[in-house]
């Protein structure tokens, strides 16, 4: 009883005036003038150079808002807990760590001769390295649980940024300048011999995400329901934390670390549609970043000439919005 209660929660708020399909289409359609707005505004003399450079952009935020959304619903899903972010397990922390160690080995000029597919495979694989050392052993050794490895994968967070900081203290300032330019997430530098690679991974991903989605329903029900229902959930939760740990490492290897914008998609679709069932959640988050990002670029590029960075705005508002969810709950 307690099951059919949880899934069928009423809505409640805005999410219970117009039906599910309804907000979903509407999302779609904000989504899609925001897309043709960016790639249409303001276009002069050749036309087919300047769309073809803001479609490179438009797919790789495309690709960021996806893998963003998707692995921030499917963290929360697997903890049982809406406040706790995919970044806590470390995955950015190595990303700046193992950038700092490039530019602290080679040079900036070194760093820069790698080329771009081969940079952004090795981080790739470095951080998917590090992902299944963790929750291999933690998780299903019979040593530790799902907290412990959340608990190890902030020490891991706390020393990576440790040990980037020592080195980068260590750097030539320009080199440090140079360096501090890789490590913001820079939405419009999202390499065009990359996208393919990461939109692949992405896609193959998501879709067999996608055909899992009712036992993700089980899965949120938490674990003594889960494995009630017959859920083998250890095993489950390992792969879908290394389904996790893929999307995080390929979003940050593209574009560069995004600490709350997969959190502020996620509460968003939340709030948006009022339900449980991922059929639901996962393309509202996935619709809300791609407004978020797509939507936000425009502004800041073509209305606000540049005036400021948009993973900068992402950060701050997706970082009041987990503050305010954070403290709201602790008041209960």
């Amino acid at each position: 009883m307690a099951v059919v209660e949880r899934a069928e929660a009423p809505a409640h708020g805005t999410a219970s005036r117009f039906p599910t399909w309804a907000r979903i289409a509407l999302l779609a359609a904000i989504a899609t003038v925001c897309v043709v707005a960016y790639l249409t505004y303001g276009v002069t003399g050749n036309v087919a150079y300047v769309v073809e450079r803001r479609s490179t952009v438009v797919l790789g935020m495309l690709v960021v808002a996806l893998a963003g959304a998707v692995s921030t619903v499917l963290f929360h899903t697997v903890t049982d807990n809406r406040i706790l972010t995919p970044s806590i397990m470390g995955m950015e922390a190595l990303f700046v760590l193992v950038q700092t160690c490039l530019v602290f080995l080679f040079g900036v000029a070194g760093l820069s001769a790698l080329p771009p597919v081969a940079a952004f495979l090795t981080q790739t694989a470095l951080m998917m390295v590090f992902a299944v050392l963790l929750f291999r052993r933690l998780f299903t050794g019979g040593i530790g649980s799902l907290h412990l490895t959340l608990l190890v994968g902030i020490v891991f967070g706390v020393l990576f940024t440790s040990l980037s900081q020592l080195m980068q203290r260590l750097l030539d300032p320009n080199e440090f300048n140079a360096l501090q330019g890789r490590l913001f997430a820079r939405l419009s530098r999202a390499d065009p011999e990359l996208l393919p690679w990461a939109a692949c991974a992405v896609a193959l991903v998501v879709l067999y995400v996608w055909s899992r989605h009712r036992l993700l329903d089980v899965l949120a029900l938490g674990r003594e329901t889960a494995v009630n229902l017959g859920v083998d959930h250890a095993r489950v939760a390992v792969r879908l934390l290394l389904i996790v740990a893929l999307l995080t490492s390929v979003s940050t290897a593209l574009v560069g670390p995004m600490t709350f914008f997969g959190f502020m998609a996620a509460t968003l679709a939340y709030q948006i549609t009022g339900r449980h069932e991922h059929r639901y959640v996962l393309p509202v988050a996935f619709l809300v970043g791609l407004c978020t990002l797509v939507g936000g670029q425009f502004v800041l590029e073509h209305l606000l000439g540049h005036a400021g960075t948009l993973s900068v705005v992402i950060e701050f508002t997706g970082g009041a919005l987990f503050l305010y969810f954070l403290l709201r709950k602790a008041a209960r």
